[in-house]
Formats: structure tokens, sequence, C-alpha cells
């Protein structure tokens, strides 16, 4: 079928006002491999490579995006040693609504970006985990 073919999400952008401190959370914390922004950017912004293809960009901006529900998911293979990781850096998990299969949580970057952490324990599976009707 002719027309748009999405594949994947390529990567997320988020809003951060402070180089040194976000470094700190996406490259100390998180332990994200940081790589060179394009040489044409001329502006301030972080990027990180998520492997697969996947990157996260940081941009650099006076005020922080307002808080809300959005986020992006960070995909581990051990839900528990990621809440002991982020105790142990003194990052506070926000535990949340449970998904069939999952366990997952939040935590924010210091900008009150959020981020949810997910280990999927099965394969989901929308025909016995999803809603009744698409809402």
């Amino acid at each position: 079928m002719p027309g748009l073919t999405v594949t994947h999400i390529d990567h997320v952008s988020v809003i951060i006002t402070d180089v040194a401190r976000s470094r700190q959370f996406y490259n100390g914390v998180l332990g994200l491999k940081e790589i060179p922004k394009p040489k044409t950017f001329d502006f301030v912004a972080l990027w990180y490579d998520l492997g697969g293809g996947h990157t996260l960009h940081l941009l650099l901006k006076n005020e922080p995006d307002t808080r809300s529900p959005r986020h992006f998911c960070l995909r581990v293979t051990d839900a528990q040693a990621a809440r002991r990781h982020f105790a142990e850096h003194g990052t506070p998990i926000h535990e949340t609504t449970l998904i069939h299969g999952a366990d997952r949580f939040f935590v924010s970057d210091p900008d009150g970006n959020r981020i949810e952490v997910l280990q999927w324990l099965v394969p989901y599976d929308p025909a016995t985990a999803g809603a009744a009707a698409l809402d």
C-alpha cells in the first residue's frame, strides 16, 4: 500500500535548562552515551545514542517545559535493579498504574521531564491485556 510507512520512533527531544546538571543526570545517573550533535546546529543540544538507531535529544532553553504527563520510556532488563540504581543516586521513584506483564515506574530528570522505566515480563498481548474497546 503506498503512502506513509512508519518503521519506529527515531528520537525523542526534551527541554533542559542547565547543560552541566543534565549531563550529570543523563550521563552519570542514566549512563547514556553522549554523541556529537550535527555540525550544522548553531544552538545547544546534547544527543544520546540509545542503540538500535534511536537517539535522545536534549535542547537547551531558558525555561523548562510545563509539568505534564508527557514522557519518554526507557526499556530495561531488570526493573527492580533499576529501582535500586535510582535510589542509590537519590532519584525519587514514582510508581504508576499496573500493566499486565510489565514492571514499570517513573523518574524525573532535573528539569522535571518524566521518564518511564519499563521491563516487559511477557510480551504485551492486546488480545488478553488490552481494553475492550479502543477509546
